[in-house]
């Protein structure tokens, strides 16, 4: 007999615990790639500079570096970085059907991964500042490479919260 349908309550649950999960382990990647390897990601507080001049009309800056700090830029960064990864677990849920909750692997995970690209690539970094897929930077494929790299390793936290999610107890 298949099994049933989980209710909307309990994909929402799922969505937020993986989300959270899946971003934790990007965090903890680019924890390890700036201790370990020097590699600095982005930094949230740009991402809270960006979303808070949305609401007084700026979408594009050039580059957002330069525009006017806000309060609690890197509070609304991170906030944004969680919500965002929450969201993207929720789009995940919906393409894989819940079913792949109850037998993770990692594939349909780790492309989910590579699809996010399409966020940094075609509208976080050129509003920042930073063209179309990084190419306004000073080395577009080395940040084209961190990027795949950062959402690769939110495909991986993905599919172990997925793991830990299906663990008896």
């Amino acid at each position: 007999m298949p099994t049933p349908a989980p209710n909307l309550l309990t994909l929402l649950f799922s969505a937020l615990i993986l989300g959270i999960g899946a971003t934790l382990v990007m965090d903890l990647t680019a924890l390890v790639r700036k201790r370990v390897l020097g590699i600095s990601g982005l930094d949230y507080a740009l991402l809270g500079r960006w979303l808070g001049h949305l609401p007084r009309g700026r979408l594009i800056h050039r580059p957002i570096a330069q525009s006017p700090q806000i309060p609690s830029e890197r509070a609304l960064g991170w906030a944004l970085h969680y919500v965002t990864g929450i969201a993207f677990a929720a789009l995940f849920l919906w393409l894989v059907t819940p079913g792949w909750l109850a037998a993770p692997t990692p594939l349909p995970a780790l492309g989910f991964g590579l699809l996010t690209l399409a966020a940094p690539f075609l509208l976080l970094q050129p509003c920042l500042g930073a063209g179309l897929a990084a190419r306004n930077t000073p080395a577009p494929w080395i940040a084209r490479r961190r990027s795949a790299v950062s959402h690769l390793s939110f495909g991986a936290g993905l599919w172990l919260t997925g793991l830990a999610m299906t663990l008896p107890g």
